[in-house]
C-alpha cells in the first residue's frame, strides 16, 4: 500500500518489499557491479593469437598496428649463387630461401608472398620485414630450421602471420593449424 503526501514529494512504502522483487533487485545490482568491475574495452585478440608465445614482458598489451595472415597455398625452394660486386675480396654467396605464396585471411591484410631466408651463420638474424608496396613479408631463420619448415610445408596446411606494434615489437611465425596426435 502506498501513502503519498500531497504537500511533500516523499513517497513512503508501508508494506515490506515482496521477496521476488527483492531477489530480482539484488541480482540486478550484482550484475551491474560485476559489469562495472570488468576492465574497459580490452584489446581484441588478433586472429591466430593462440599461436603466439607467452607475453611475459607485456610487449603485446595493446592491439597490433598491423596484422598480416597468409594461408600458404604453394611454395618454391630457391638455391642461389651470387657475387655482389666485382670488387675484391667479396665472396660468392649461396643464398637459400623458400618463396611462399597464398591467400590473405584477415580483414585489411594485403600480403600475398613470404620469403623465408635461411642464414648459414645464424649469428644475428634480421627482424621480419613487411613491405606494403610488394605485399611481401621477409623472414630470416637459421639454416638448422630449413628441414623443419620443409616438413611443415609437405605435411600440413601452413599459415604465416606478421604482427607489428606501436612500441616497435614485431612478431612473425610459420605455424600449422591445431592437429590431434595420432
Amino acid at each position: 500500500m502506498f501513502i503519498i503526501h500531497c504537500h511533500t514529494p516523499v513517497i513512503e512504502w508501508s508494506a515490506p518489499i515482496p521477496v521476488p522483487i527483492m531477489s530480482l533487485l539484488i541480482r540486478s545490482c550484482a550484475a551491474l557491479l560485476l559489469t562495472l568491475s570488468l576492465p574497459l574495452a580490452a584489446a581484441p585478440a588478433p586472429m591466430h593469437a593462440q599461436f603466439l608465445p607467452p607475453d611475459d614482458l607485456t610487449l603485446r598489451d595493446a592491439a597490433p598496428e598491423q596484422q598480416q595472415l597468409l594461408q600458404v597455398t604453394d611454395y618454391a625452394v630457391v638455391v642461389g649463387s651470387q657475387r655482389q660486386s666485382n670488387q675484391q675480396p667479396i665472396p660468392v654467396t649461396s643464398p637459400l630461401l623458400i618463396r611462399l605464396k597464398g591467400k590473405s585471411l584477415n580483414k585489411g591484410a594485403t600480403i600475398n608472398q613470404v620469403l623465408v631466408n635461411f642464414d648459414g651463420e645464424s649469428k644475428s638474424l634480421k627482424k621480419p620485414v613487411y613491405d606494403d608496396k610488394s605485399k611481401t613479408l621477409t623472414l630470416f631463420h637459421p639454416m638448422a630450421q630449413y628441414t623443419v619448415v620443409i616438413d611443415l610445408l609437405r605435411n600440413d596446411t601452413v599459415y604465416c602471420q606478421f604482427l607489428s606494434y606501436a612500441n616497435g615489437h614485431v612478431w612473425a611465425d610459420l605455424h600449422t593449424s591445431s592437429v590431434r596426435p595420432r
